[in-house]
């Protein structure tokens, strides 16, 4: 059998005693589109770090692509190298990732980490800027850009590298309805949709567009798995785990019963 991409097994982290995953297990196939739901708390943000190696479990294992990940195994500037080289990090908040005077410099800062020769670096920038439309961008610092404009940046610049696995926490939080629709026509068609992608989010009328599997996570712990639209009609487990609520109506002004609302309203 395959090795999968990630393997999560019985982990558990805490955060100034606070547990945030605790016993988790769970496997992450080559290839799939995953989406991580729950409620904020619930540990989404958390394993991403875990499977970026930003954070160490504190119990349990970490296997990526058929190797343990933890300290001792990226202990070495080679093989950490070689790891951030396959997994790629979009974080919920792009400001924590841009740090470089203009967009160009932005995108070109991996492949300048990579070593790649002058003209593959212009070329693989210039083609970046081009696929995300943000070529107007390029000579303006990034922290002067709008809230949409920075996500696609930070995509931008992870995306150059061409990673085989891409972590996005909360890809369309914040965003407009334009700037969302634009992020999900790029996640949908990255890699041509063979690679792996892993995104968490609470937003769950973007999963059916972007993911092929579901992974429902409450209190730190794996609490359903399916495909979305198993996942998306099961409105008690949705309403058990805080990702949708129910709401008390009037409608004679003496009578009332709850309703669940569950918008799904595609976004482009």
């Amino acid at each position: 059998m395959t090795e999968p991409a990630f393997e999560v097994r019985d982990v558990t982290f805490r955060y100034q005693g606070v547990t945030a995953l605790d016993g988790l297990s769970l496997r992450i196939g080559h290839g799939r589109r995953v989406a991580l739901l729950g409620a904020n708390g619930s540990g989404k943000s958390t394993l991403l770090r875990v499977l970026d190696a930003l954070y160490f479990p504190e119990a349990g294992e970490v296997r990526a692509f058929g190797a343990r990940l933890d300290e001792a195994a990226l202990a070495e500037e080679a093989d950490a190298f070689a790891f951030r080289r396959r997994v790629g990090m979009v974080f919920q908040n792009p400001d924590v990732q841009l740090f470089n005077a203009t967009v160009f410099d932005e995108l070109a800062f991996g492949p300048l980490q990579l070593k790649w020769p002058r003209a593959r670096i212009l070329d693989a920038v210039h083609a970046m800027l081009a696929h995300m439309g943000i070529g107007h961008l390029k000579d303006r610092p990034p922290h002067r850009l709008s809230g949409g404009e920075k996500k696609k940046v930070a995509l931008a610049s992870v995306l150059i590298l061409d990673p085989e696995v891409l972590l996005l926490d909360e890809p369309t939080a914040s965003l407009d309805p334009e700037s969302q629709s634009q992020l999900i026509e790029t996640m949908i068609g990255w890699g041509g949709g063979a690679k792996t992608m892993v995104l968490a989010t609470h937003d769950i009328d973007i999963v059916e567009d972007v993911a092929d599997v579901c992974l429902v996570m409450q209190h730190g712990r794996l609490v359903a798995e399916g495909a979305p639209a198993d996942i998306l009609y099961d409105v008690e487990l949705l309403r058990r785990t805080g990702l949708i609520h129910a709401h008390r109506h009037s409608h004679d002004g003496q009578h009332s019963h709850l309703h669940h609302h569950l918008h799904r309203a595609r976004l482009g």
